[in-house]
């Protein structure tokens, strides 16, 4: 019989050696090109996070879809538009395959700029010369005139909101073909020219009659296109009372800066459609944009005559609440033994969609983190939840109460480095098992990074980062436990390579608990994330 003692001890030696240094200069292992990519694409904004800025993160994606299969760039396009409801990068990606496969562009072209933000998102990423090329070129632009035919005279009127460049920008650059006198008049009207008033839709007749002044019906159009406008008190609690939810989400200190929660019987109607399930289903929201407008409620407001504050009615507060709460809704109950390791480093505190001048998220990443947990253990209450920096620190949570309470003390914790390895190694050191194992970081370990080891001829040899090290010790106590290893922000870099149970994931969405799920119940395998975008129809 083989003698169990010395191979459990040669376990360790044999783990895959740190290949690379992640972001903060720590040992990690580089993640394949598909893998950083579809890493990128998920949750990659193109904004200047912690580690990075848009510009190096700009160069990465571009360097990355230069490598890697045409056919993999534009299903992660498709992905990442369709499933993640990202804006930039899809579009990127598209400008991308106009140099690399006209073909594939022109398969998916449709599919992923599928409204006029996205139009113009493309054009102006086509025209920087980002990808190579500061015009359109034929296909391109054959594809941008099909765009046009393909909506209807409302539609293109709606979807002129917008600057750099706007709409019009793009009618003179393509000339599409107006196909009867109403789209003819609309395009002269889009771009400034003289047109016979008659032609025009009626929700341009109305716009326009209301910018005159000449009627006090508010007309039935985005409510972006009157926000510019000298609007009535009334103008904005009709405005509120017709918003989409998505809308709603995005203007409730608008509302309030204008008088809207003046009115109790509006601020119910509000309220009540914050928190409806259907339309927080068909709003496609991530669970941290409702975060984001939690944490900006009640933002003091900068008026033309001064300054000013109001308060939100605890009414929508708590609508807002329900909201969180119902978004989280299919967070599945994980059987076994779950443990959430929950970074609260400095670099978390960061914000989670990068810094913007004028715009910043108030969302920092340890926020995002601090939700995800939460809802975890909300639905899991015998989860065990282990902040940590530099070392672990003990919490106690409360189970019945809210995700957003929970979150707030976890989001609270004083932040430190980033050792990735203590979780565990706390874990090892109190011989604990488990079956699912949660790490939520940005993935930056540098604290237990290890030194190299001198062979006896001198020679440098690198070492399995301490990650990897504490969870193969795990292992020997739980063989079949599985380790997730959730990246709130994206890098190429991972602590533990995937395996059969190791799962790497970028973004938090509301899909990433069913994914978990079924890593954790083995009906998924360790390169999921890349395996998703792979059987995208192209």
């Amino acid at each position: 019989m083989a003698n169990k003692n010395l191979f459990k001890s040669l376990a360790g030696p044999m783990l895959p050696k740190a290949d690379t240094r992640n972001e903060a200069g720590g040992t990690a292992y580089a993640l394949s090109p598909n893998a950083q990519l579809a890493r990128y694409a998920a949750t990659g904004c193109l904004n200047s996070t912690f580690y990075a800025d848009a510009s190096e993160q700009l160069a990465l994606v571009l360097g990355l879809a230069n490598i890697v299969a045409p056919e993999f760039v534009a299903r992660t396009a498709l992905y990442t538009r369709r499933v993640a409801h990202m804006k930039d990068i899809p579009a990127l990606l598209v400008a991308v395959l106009s140099r690399r496969s006209p073909r594939l562009m022109a398969e998916v072209f449709d599919r992923v700029i599928d409204n006029g933000k996205m139009l113009r998102t493309f054009v102006q990423i086509m025209r920087s010369g980002a990808v190579g090329r500061k015009s359109l070129g034929s296909l391109p632009k054959r594809l941008v005139q099909q765009w046009f035919e393909q909506r209807s005279d409302t539609q293109v009127f709606f979807a002129s909101i917008g600057n750099d460049p706007s709409l019009a920008d793009v009618i003179r650059m393509v000339h599409p073909k107006p196909f009867g006198p109403s789209r003819q008049a609309l395009y002269g009207y889009l771009i400034g020219k003289e047109v016979d008033t008659a032609l025009l839709p009626p929700e341009v007749l109305s716009y326009e009659a209301f910018k005159m002044v000449e009627t006090l019906d508010l007309p039935d159009v985005p409510h972006e296109m009157l926000t510019s406008l000298p609007l009535s008190p009334n103008d904005w609690k009709t405005i509120a009372m017709n918003a989409s939810w998505q809308t709603t989400r995005m203007n409730l200190n608008t509302f309030a800066r204008h008088g809207v929660f003046d009115d109790p019987r509006l601020v119910s109607v509000i309220a009540a459609k914050l928190r409806k399930p259907e339309l927080i289903a068909r709003a496609r929201v991530m669970p941290y944009q409702l975060l984001a407008a939690y944490l900006n409620l009640g933002d003091a407001a900068t008026t033309a005559s001064g300054i000013s504050s109001f308060n939100i009615p605890m009414e929508i507060k708590s609508a807002l609440q329900d909201a969180i709460d119902l978004s989280l809704a299919n967070v599945p109950t994980i059987a076994g033994k779950v443990w959430v390791c929950l970074d609260v480093s400095g670099s978390m505190h960061s914000p989670i969609t990068g810094y913007r001048k004028g715009s910043t998220s108030a969302v920092r990443c340890v926020d995002a983190a601090a939700l995800f947990a939460a809802a975890v253990l909300r639905a899991n209450p015998s989860a065990r939840i282990i902040p940590f920096t530099e070392t672990v620190h003990s919490l106690e949570l409360n189970p019945r109460d809210s995700v957003m309470t929970n979150a707030a003390k976890m989001a609270a914790m004083p932040p430190g480095g980033t050792n990735l390895s203590a979780p565990i190694e706390l874990l090892n050191q109190q011989h604990e098992t488990g079956d699912l194992v949660i790490f939520v970081s940005d993935n930056q370990s540098w604290v237990d990074s290890a030194a190299p080891r001198i062979a006896n001829q001198g020679v440098v040899l690198p070492s399995p980062t301490r990650t990897l090290e504490e969870w193969s010790i795990f292992k020997q106590r739980s063989q079949n436990a599985r380790l997730v290893c959730l990246d709130v922000q994206p890098c190429p870099t991972t602590q533990a390579q995937e395996r059969e149970d190791i799962l790497n994931i970028g973004g938090f969405s509301d899909r990433v608990f069913d994914v978990i799920a079924s890593f954790a119940n083995g009906t998924l395998a360790g390169d999921h994330w890349v395996g998703v975008i792979e059987h995208e129809r192209v």
